[in-house]
């Protein structure tokens, strides 16, 4: 970008002026304002903040915008002087597993599960995925933002893809879905043409569905209701024991069981977590209390939303633990440490991954049903849901009200109670409703203009009826 002097500009300059933001996992925004000068100054940016940086990983989802912006990001780099490891399109867990082994940087063009209309791109350091000092570093690096001529995407190389499917199949036992039937639902999903080897490998008889060329932003936190019906449809027609699918980047995983029910993430997670017999457990605020009620791990450190922060208390973990993991509600899973089982060894990836808690959820399926060993460990109910297209200042009103004045925001969306009320306001406002036990949870999404609503209760219509109850009034009255 040349300013009316003929000088570049400096990166923080351009990040500046731009209406690009890092929210809870990397930048995201409207792609018509991932300019070439905005994707420049964040590419440079991040490279400038490492030393000794000579090759950097680079892959993208399915979204129609992500091959342009990869093009810019690879242009900018070879311009500079960087060799660059293209993997086209694969999990964004995929490519932060390959930069691991490699030890070198990546950086993924994906907006996750938002519509089409947006996008963004996530970074990961040779150590692992950004901090929120790293990103603030981005921000503020006063680089050089030179015009970038565009370049063709290079033929795009598949070890990121092989050592993510080894990854799977040479830890877990090739049997380990003998005799499932398990349903695929690959819409858009970067991930919909590795996942089917995976499973098959492993022994499950898989059935493809649902694969589309038009963009389908699957957001596991807030499922359709035509998509909740579909899988009931699928999983009926196919006689499947399970079926799979993801979020856009192959990060969050989507469960349903053999009734064609959705797990929550968290739930699914934890089956996850005490396959693998983890002992302390990161995980946010807005996670089941299940977790707790579970009583298989030593320790539970509750944390704010957004991997950044998982990874900081799996951090905080490491020290008196050897197994440590992080979940989030939306089901993505991260392994902060090796496990070793049998002389096999699962490479820890402190990233949020798909495939790992459905292979583990799968496994804990033998002599019982999927739907069974899930009501085994659900001791609460969760639901959640969202706003679309909510101002951010409509959020900022919501939440002020919410953190001030608690029993007056109840009272305005006609929630009753008598007694105390607990607020947490480690992210967005908590709300605890001590005489029914009952949780909700307000807080605005990092990534996009929406409004997120969490609840708990002791069952999932209450739940629901809470999450459907407090959106619709808070619609109403802001």
């Amino acid at each position: 970008m040349i300013n009316m002097a003929g000088v570049d500009m400096r990166s923080n300059e351009v990040i500046a002026q731009s209406a690009i933001s890092f929210g809870t996992s990397g930048v995201r925004g409207e792609v018509s304002q991932f300019t070439p000068d905005v994707i420049g100054a964040f590419t440079l940016a991040f490279v400038a903040i490492q030393k000794h940086v000579k090759r950097v990983a680079l892959a993208i989802d399915n979204r129609p915008s992500s091959p342009q912006i990869a093009k810019v990001c690879i242009s900018t780099l070879k311009l500079h002087g960087y060799e660059v490891e293209y993997y086209g399109v694969i999990p964004t867990p995929a490519l932060a597993y390959a930069a691991q082994l490699q030890g070198i940087p990546a950086i993924m063009i994906t907006g996750s599960h938002i519509p089409f209309d947006r996008n963004g791109i996530k970074f990961y350091l040779a150590t692992g995925e950004v901090s929120k000092a790293d990103e603030r570093a981005i921000i503020n690096a006063q680089v050089s933002v030179p015009t970038i001529p565009s370049l063709d995407l290079p033929k795009a190389s598949d070890y990121a893809k092989q050592q993510y499917i080894k990854r799977y199949v040479d830890y877990f036992p090739a049997n380990l879905l003998a005799g499932k039937h398990i349903g695929i639902y690959q819409h858009t999903s970067a991930g919909r043409d590795i996942y089917p080897l995976i499973l098959n490998a492993l022994g499950a008889q898989v059935t493809l569905l649902g694969r589309s060329e038009q963009f389908v932003p699957i957001d596991t936190e807030a499922v359709a209701h035509a998509d909740r019906l579909q899988a009931r449809l699928w999983v009926t027609s196919h006689k499947l024991d399970a079926l799979f699918s993801t979020d856009g980047d192959g990060d969050r995983a989507l469960l349903a069981d053999e009734q064609g029910e959705y797990l929550a993430g968290d739930i699914l997670s934890l089956l996850a977590a005490k396959y693998l017999k983890i002992e302390a457990l990161a995980t946010p605020v807005s996670c089941n209390s299940s977790i707790e009620a579970s009583g298989a791990f030593k320790q539970v450190q509750r944390t704010k939303i957004g991997s950044p922060y998982v990874i900081a208390g799996m951090a905080a973990l490491q020290h008196g633990h050897h197994r440590v993991a992080g979940f989030e509600a939306n089901g993505g899973f991260l392994l902060g440490s090796d496990v070793y089982n049998n002389k096999k060894v699962l490479k820890q990836l402190p990233t949020r991954d798909a495939t790992l808690p459905a292979l583990c959820a799968l496994a804990c399926v033998s002599q019982k049903k999927l739907s069974q060993v899930v009501a085994d460990v659900t001791h609460r109910h969760t639901h959640s849901d969202r706003l679309k297209n909510f101002a951010q200042h409509r959020s900022a009103g919501v939440i002020e009200l919410a953190t001030t004045h608690p029993e007056l925001l109840l009272k305005r969306l006609h929630i009753a109670y008598q007694g105390e009320l607990k607020v947490d306001t480690t992210d967005g406002v908590r709300i605890t409703l001590v005489d029914k036990g009952h949780i909700i949870h307000i807080r605005p999404s990092g990534n996009a203009p929406e409004l997120r609503c969490y609840s708990e209760a002791s069952n999932k219509a209450v739940a629901q009826k809470l999450v459907a109850g407090v959106l619709s009034g808070i619609e109403t009255l802001f």
